[in-house]
């Protein structure tokens, strides 16, 4: 009998199955490299986690953009321009990844340029202020946004070509757990470097450090062994495009995916909102940025196993359950805030909440993610994923005013609408049909 490498080992532990080369999804000749692939993905996205969170628009970026003096409505495009220039561009980005056999040479260029994106933004800090900065510094958080959006189409489309179905949720899980514990140690050590009084320069050699971790992820994820697959479409971006938007109409568990998806934005919107309650009622200490990462690391850690193993039994039902933790999180928040005041001058309520918040968010996206891999095979996956991100890309567009409408209704109030747009996301969730 051959005795089975460690990584064959591990994986068959780690998924709970004896016959670590049991495929389904995925052809034989990419089955017997399962397990390398596995743990190669695995190590690459976790480096390309920890490099999002030094990087994080909601936290750091907006940091740096304070300190550097850049102009107020240009702060308040970071998140919809980091989130939304991923995904726009996506629909006609999937007609040139089609054109590739092997796609996993496309991540790895996106990975180079966000490593690139993300240094440049610290040279920035480090030698220019004021508007100049700001605008500096958003052409090339576009440019980084650009490049995100190669690697989301390849990385879903490798996954769905290297990975047999009912392991990915679980493969997702376990980055996220092992991701979780790098962000557990970075929070620690910005709170730490908070209280000691770190300077832009110190932040600017944060950003160096995150945009290393792209390298990273792309000199790993050029090991994994990916076969040639499908290469039909992509002659013409634009109208493949235009022809591939078409699926929103004649698919309709596509459409009812996406529209669900829209709604679970909730679980990512309220989150910045979670950050100025805090500040606004706990003032704005240093501390508050590495204590809000540490508890959202933690989350990732304790949660993100569990809902990877829910979701290869069920990724509609993980969606489902963390949308109404998320939603019943809000509306409990909204009514504290609202009517007892005594509650929300605690100091754990928050960074409570953010946990909790954390949690559900991880399950969302996890749920989503595997739930889109899942539905489809071949370039349908690829379509699909463009497609879905395109219109959220959109949509994300759209709300990118929301943070104007905390000037008009209470912060809170904003949380409390968010949630209840997320009551409905999950409501849309629990009628998809199972894909697993």
């Amino acid at each position: 009998m051959k005795k089975l490498r460690w990584t064959e080992s591990l994986y068959g532990y780690l998924n709970n199955e004896e016959d670590a080369r049991s495929c389904k999804d995925i052809n034989e000749e990419a089955c017997q490299y399962t397990p390398k692939n596995y743990f190669l993905i695995m190590i690459s996205n976790t480096f390309t986690k920890l490099g999002d969170t030094l990087s994080n628009p909601k936290t750091v970026l907006t940091w740096v953009m304070s300190y550097v003096n850049a102009p107020v409505y240009l702060i308040s495009f970071i998140v919809p321009v980091r989130e939304s220039g991923s995904m726009l561009p996506q629909i006609v980005i999937a007609s040139y990844i089609r054109t590739k056999k092997r796609r996993k040479w496309v991540y790895v260029l996106g990975s180079i340029f966000q490593c690139l994106s993300i240094i440049a933004i610290g040279l920035v800090t480090l030698h220019t202020t004021g508007v100049k900065a700001g605008w500096l510094i958003m052409i090339f958080l576009i440019i980084f946004s650009l490049s995100r959006g190669l690697c989301s189409v390849a990385s879903k489309d490798v996954l769905g070509k290297t990975i047999p179905k009912q392991k990915r949720g679980k493969l997702k899980g376990y980055t996220a757990s092992a991701s979780g514990i790098l962000v557990l140690l970075a929070g620690l050590y910005l709170m730490y470097q908070s209280k000691n009084g770190a300077d832009i320069t110190f932040y600017s050699y944060t950003l160096f450090f995150a945009g290393s971790m792209w390298l990273i992820s792309a000199v790993v994820y050029a090991m994994i062994r990916e076969f040639p697959g499908e290469t039909s479409g992509g002659k013409n971006g634009w109208k493949e495009a235009r022809e591939r938007m078409g699926i929103i109409r004649s698919d309709k568990n596509f459409r009812n995916f996406v529209i669900a998806r829209s709604l679970l934005l909730c679980s990512a919107l309220t989150a910045p909102f979670y950050v100025l309650l805090a500040q606004d009622i706990l003032g704005k200490e240093g501390y508050l940025m590495g204590l809000f990462i540490l508890v959202n690391g933690l989350a990732s850690i304790l949660s993100a196993p569990i809902w990877g193993r829910m979701a290869d039994i069920s990724s509609k039902n993980v969606m489902v359950i963390a949308a109404i933790i998320a939603s019943l999180l809000g509306i409990l928040m909204f009514l504290l805030i609202s009517y007892i005041p005594v509650i929300k001058m605690s100091a754990w309520l928050y960074p409570t909440a953010f946990f909790v918040l954390g949690i559900a968010h991880s399950g969302v996206r996890l749920g989503r993610k595997t739930y889109i891999v899942d539905m489809a095979g071949g370039n349908k996956r690829t379509d699909y994923v463009s497609v879905s991100n395109t219109i959220i890309g959109l949509i994300l567009l759209l709300t990118g005013g929301i943070s104007a409408a905390a000037s008009i209704i209470s912060i809170e109030g904003v949380i409390l609408a968010l949630s209840l747009f997320g009551v409905l996301g999950a409501y849309k969730s629990y009628k998809l049909p199972d894909v697993e």
